[in-house]
């Protein structure tokens, strides 16, 4: 589907997955409009880009904000036909070390920032695709993100309540969810960290572009869901089947997953606070060892595959035995 002349909305569109789709919807001849807090981020994005966005510093965690972001970009630039949710934040801390303040404020921007984004996308389209974008950690969590793996089973929820609402109301506005493995974005440089060593994706890690993609095909199709990355699956799948074993192997090797090999000492505030000193990229400090491919699929039409074709179903079988005993 081409967008020449079509305005979409990214919100968290600064960094990472978000910028990647940033790019890959003026690649299609979208005309974008980016929510972020950072300002500096966004100033940067209208010198790259021009005319061809329109930045509106918000926090997604703000509801009337949001609204009133929305108002500005049909402004500007238009009614929108796409809107994606893309804002997020963690911590790679344990559970017990975390206070209230900083859970919800994740939860906050992950959860109630997607929340924000679909709301105000409703009030202001009258047709297209409103796109939120999930993690296969909403199927199977890891230890030291509890309030990231908590927001991200939430929007899970949201997500297919109101799917349900926009069918029985024949809404024109198609909404999606696509499922993300580990992305090599900046969250891992200013992410706040409590474990000995600087945070890394949990191997294996793919380039936010693949992300982008996998958000331009749900914008082409309308999928109901689509899991990218055959991690993914294994998470989706794992979980279904063996979730007291995967308990027990994440128990074991969960948290050394998420370390690289850069010690990290001293207690990192990082973002959750106030947007990072950093510069508008979408990609982290993995470029070494990112894929710039991974299979991206829909995730309905994978769940009949696996439990009506004998042969889909083993092979799902034999990848997430593999990942167990591995």
């Amino acid at each position: 589907m081409e967008g020449r002349g079509e305005t979409a909305v990214v919100a968290g569109g600064s960094a990472g997955v978000g910028l990647a789709v940033v790019e890959a919807l003026i690649g299609r001849g979208y005309r974008v409009g980016i929510l972020a807090r950072g300002a500096e981020r966004l100033s940067d994005l209208a010198a790259r880009f021009g005319d061809r966005v329109h930045t509106v510093v918000c926090d997604v965690s703000d509801a009337e904000a949001v609204d009133a972001a929305a108002r500005k970009i049909v402004g500007a630039l238009g009614m929108p036909s796409v809107w994606v949710n893309s804002a997020m934040l963690t911590a790679f801390s344990p559970f017990g070390e975390m206070d209230a303040a900083e859970f919800e404020a994740i939860t906050d921007t992950t959860y109630h920032g997607q929340v924000n984004g679909t709301r105000a996308a409703l009030r202001v389209m009258t047709r297209g695709n409103i796109v939120n974008i999930g993690s296969g950690l909403s199927y199977r969590p890891v230890p030291n993100q509890s309030a990231y793996c908590g927001a991200k089973h939430a929007i899970n929820g949201f997500t297919g309540s109101l799917h349900s609402e926009l069918i029985r109301d024949n809404s024109p506005v198609a909404l999606s969810l696509v499922q993300l493995p580990a992305i090599n974005t900046p969250q891992f440089t200013w992410a706040r960290n409590r474990m000995d060593r600087k945070p890394q994706p949990a191997p294996p890690i793919f380039q936010p572009e693949v992300a982008a993609k996998a958000v331009m095909q749900a914008i082409d199709t309308d999928a109901r869901e689509l899991l990218v990355g055959k991690s993914v699956l294994q998470l989706v799948f794992g979980d279904m089947l063996f979730p007291g074993a995967l308990d027990r192997k994440l128990a074991e090797d969960g948290v050394e997953a998420q370390k690289s090999d850069t010690p990290d000492p001293d207690f990192t505030p990082g973002n959750l606070d106030a947007p990072a000193s950093h510069p508008a990229t979408a990609h982290g400090g993995f470029d070494d060892r990112a894929s710039e491919d991974g299979v991206i699929v829909d995730a309905d039409r994978t769940r009949k595959g696996v439990f009506l074709g004998a042969g889909l179903g083993l092979f799902v079988l034999g990848v997430i035995v593999g990942m167990i005993l591995d």
